[in-house]
C-alpha cells in the first residue's frame, strides 16, 4: 500500500492520521466531559477525577501531535479529486468543514495545553518533558483566557465533527460512492484531472474568529462562581498604611507545588520600634477568603469541602508583634473556617525612616481547621501550608 496519496487515492500515512484522529476524539471529548462532572468528595474520588483529567490532557496533546503532522501532510500531498466536480457548492461545504476540523484540532489541545501550563493545579500530563510550554508564564489571566477558548473551540470540533460525519453517511447511503471506502481501505475513486479548490483561507478566518471571540469573551466564562461573595473590606485605621504587598500560600497536592494568593485583606498595624524584647506593637488583618487564586483548583479550593467562602467569607489574624531574641513574632489568633488557632509569625523588618519592609512566614497545619477533611492522605494535599507575606508600609503621616 503506497505511502504517498494519488490523484485519486488516499495513501496510507493519511488514513493512518484519520483513523487515529478519529479514534483520539470519540475517546477525548467524553473523557473531558465525565472527568468535568466527575465528583470529588473523598480522596477516591480525587484521585479518579485526577487520573480522568491526566488521561484527557495527555490524550489531547496526542491528538494535538498527530493532528499538525496531518495538516502538513495534507498541504504537501496531493488530495483526491472530489467524486462530484459538478457540485461545486457541495465540494466547497466539504473542504470548509475539512479545515475547520483541522483548525479546530488545533486549537482544542493547545488552548488547553496553554491554560494547564499557565497555571498550578493537579492532573498533570502523563509525560516526561515537564508541564511547561516555552514563552507561557504563570498567568490566572492567561490561563483564564485560554480556558474560555477551550471551551469555545470545543464546539467548533463538535460542530465540524457532527458535519464531517454527517457528510461520510450521505455518501455511504444516499450517494452509494467510494468516498468512506477511498478513506477507509485506500480505494481509488474518481476521474483526476478536474479543479479541485481548497478551503484554507476560510478555515484560517474560522481559526481566527474562535481566538477573538474567545479572549474578548474570557471574563464570561469559567469566572469563579464564589467570587460574588467576596465581602468588601472596609479600609482599616492603622498607624502604618501598607503601600504594596502579597499575601500567598504555598501546598504541595499529588506531587506538586502549588502556589496561591489573596488579592483583597487589610491591616491595621501599630508598632514603635525598640530594641529591648517584648511587645512592640499590635496587628489586626482581615482576609477576603473569596479573593483567593489557587492556580486551576480555585473553584474547589473555594468550595464546601476546603475554605467554604461562601458561609465563611473572611478570616482574622489579630496578634502582638513582639522582639524577640532574633527578630521578631507576630503571636496571636487565626481565625478561619469557624476555627481558631494560635499562630506564631515569625518575620524581618527592615526600617527606613517612616518605610517599613517585612516579610515573614509560618507553616500551618489544614487538619486544625477543617480545610480538606475529605483528604486525609498527604501524598494527595499535603497538611502544611506554608503561608508568606511581603509588605511594605510607611507610617501614617510620614513622608
Amino acid at each position: 500500500m503506497p505511502l504517498s496519496n494519488t490523484a485519486t487515492s488516499y495513501g496510507s500515512l493519511a488514513r493512518t492520521f484519520h483513523w487515529l484522529i478519529a479514534l483520539g476524539i470519540l475517546i477525548m471529548i467524553p473523557l473531558g466531559w465525565i472527568a468535568h462532572l466527575a465528583p470529588m468528595q473523598d480522596a477516591g474520588q480525587i484521585a479518579l477525577k485526577t487520573a480522568l483529567f491526566s488521561a484527557h490532557k495527555t490524550l489531547g496533546v496526542a491528538i494535538f501531535l498527530l493532528a499538525l503532522g496531518r495538516i502538513f501532510w495534507a498541504i504537501v500531498q496531493p488530495r483526491p479529486v472530489p467524486l462530484h466536480p459538478d457540485r461545486r457548492a457541495e465540494t466547497t461545504l466539504a473542504d470548509t468543514v475539512h479545515w475547520a476540523l483541522y483548525a479546530a484540532l488545533v486549537i482544542v489541545p493547545l488552548s488547553g495545553w496553554i491554560e494547564h501550563a499557565a497555571t498550578d493545579g493537579f492532573a498533570p500530563i502523563w509525560w516526561p518533558f515537564g508541564q511547561d510550554l516555552p514563552f507561557v508564564p504563570n498567568s490566572p489571566e492567561l490561563a483564564e483566557t485560554m480556558a474560555t477558548v477551550h471551551f469555545l473551540a470545543q464546539w467548533l470540533l463538535v460542530g465540524a465533527l457532527v458535519l464531517h460525519v454527517a457528510g461520510a453517511i450521505k455518501h455511504a447511503a444516499v450517494d452509494r460512492d467510494a468516498t468512506l471506502r477511498r478513506m477507509a481501505r485506500g480505494e481509488p475513486a474518481g476521474q483526476p484531472g478536474g479543479r479541485h479548490g481548497g478551503a484554507a483561507p476560510a478555515a484560517l478566518a474560522l481559526a481566527a474568529w474562535i481566538a477573538v471571540i474567545g479572549g474578548g469573551a474570557a471574563a464570561g466564562y469559567f469566572t469563579n462562581d464564589e467570587s460574588s461573595d467576596a465581602p468588601a473590606l472596609e479600609a482599616a485605621a492603622s498607624d502604618w498604611e501598607v503601600q504594596e504587598g502579597t499575601l500567598s500560600i504555598s501546598l504541595v497536592q499529588m506531587g506538586s507545588e502549588v502556589t496561591g494568593s489573596f488579592a483583597d485583606w487589610t491591616a491595621a498595624i501599630a508598632f514603635e520600634p525598640q530594641d529591648a524584647p517584648g511587645k512592640a506593637g499590635e496587628v489586626d488583618v482581615t482576609i477576603s477568603i473569596p479573593s483567593l487564586t489557587l492556580g486551576s483548583v480555585t473553584s474547589q479550593a473555594l468550595g464546601a469541602d476546603f475554605f467554604a467562602a461562601s458561609e465563611f467569607p473572611t478570616a482574622s489574624f489579630r496578634a502582638d508583634l513582639m522582639n524577640v531574641a532574633d527578630g521578631y513574632e507576630a503571636q496571636g489568633t487565626l481565625s478561619l473556617k469557624g476555627a481558631e488557632m494560635p499562630v506564631t509569625l515569625p518575620f524581618t523588618l527592615t526600617l527606613d525612616g517612616d518605610t517599613a519592609e517585612m516579610q515573614g512566614r509560618t507553616t500551618l497545619d489544614r487538619r486544625n481547621y477543617g480545610i480538606g477533611d475529605n483528604m486525609a492522605d498527604p501524598g494527595q494535599l499535603s497538611f502544611e501550608v506554608e503561608v508568606l507575606i511581603d509588605l511594605t508600609a510607611t507610617r501614617s503621616g510620614g513622608t
